[in-house]
């Protein structure tokens, strides 16, 4: 495939399109899927909804984030409370990650999983009792930087969850009207993303390169008129 194969369509049509990129992937092993993108991109709606139609098509499907493996707060604004490297470097146990969740499920694992490490609300280390995956299981890992060095040769497909930075400034604090009830927190909510979140994103940009390495993108800015493309390099086939 020379050229990237673009397309649109509405929500549904995104999400079936994605289920049969899932079909199309043959491993000896649980499926392991990234669904990467920056925060507020949609990515953990994505994975929500993407869920629901594999289990209808009797698929058993493992839902993780990477929220469930962050690291201590403490550690994780060492460098302080807006910087970019400590979001892109200090934030999540990778190792924790691949040792309990993804080396299980890949070439060679058992097959017995954890999907989390912590406990955001406690910030404290959890360890739920582990679960044994059947051997055609998808796990739908959504979160931010997925497809860094560390990860990348780990996830049996990758999809990036594209959404300009400015669309996300604007969700953000509209989902932060919405829960709070007010605009009391928007200006917080807008510092963080502009001190925090954008930088680092344009830090894992630079540095990883995640759209070059994805095997399909989504552009999720028109949430119920999405675009996505498959990239050059993929093997998937039929999407």
């Amino acid at each position: 495939m020379s050229e990237a194969a673009m397309d649109q369509g509405t929500r549904g049509e995104l999400i079936s399109r994605l289920a049969e990129a899932i079909r199309s992937v043959t491993v000896g092993h649980p499926l392991r899927v990234a669904i990467d993108g920056p925060p507020a991109s949609g990515k953990t709606t994505l994975a929500d909804e993407l869920a629901v139609v594999l289990r209808a098509q009797d698929r058993d499907v493992i839902r993780a984030t990477i929220d469930d493996f962050l690291l201590p707060r403490a550690q994780r604004y060492r460098r302080g409370q807006y910087s970019a490297e400590g979001c892109y470097f200090d934030a999540h146990d990778h190792a924790a990650l691949c040792r309990v969740l993804l080396d299980p499920l890949g070439p060679g694992g058992d097959r017995r999983f954890r999907h989390a490490v912590y406990d955001r609300d406690a910030d404290a280390p959890t360890s739920p009792p582990a679960t044994s995956a059947p051997a055609d299981a998808v796990l739908l890992f959504d979160g931010v930087f997925l497809l860094r060095p560390e990860l990348i040769a780990r996830w049996d497909l990758r999809v990036f969850v594209s959404v300009p930075f400015e669309t996300t400034v604007n969700r953000a604090r509209d989902r932060s009207t919405a829960l709070a009830g007010s605009t009391a927190d928007t200006a917080a909510v807008e510092r963080t993303w502009r001190g925090r979140y954008i930088p680092s994103q344009q830090l894992y940009f630079a540095t990883a390169r995640p759209t070059e390495h994805a095997d399909i993108v989504v552009y999720n800015d028109q949430l119920q008129r999405p675009s996505w493309e498959v990239r050059p390099h993929s093997s998937i086939r039929g999407i």
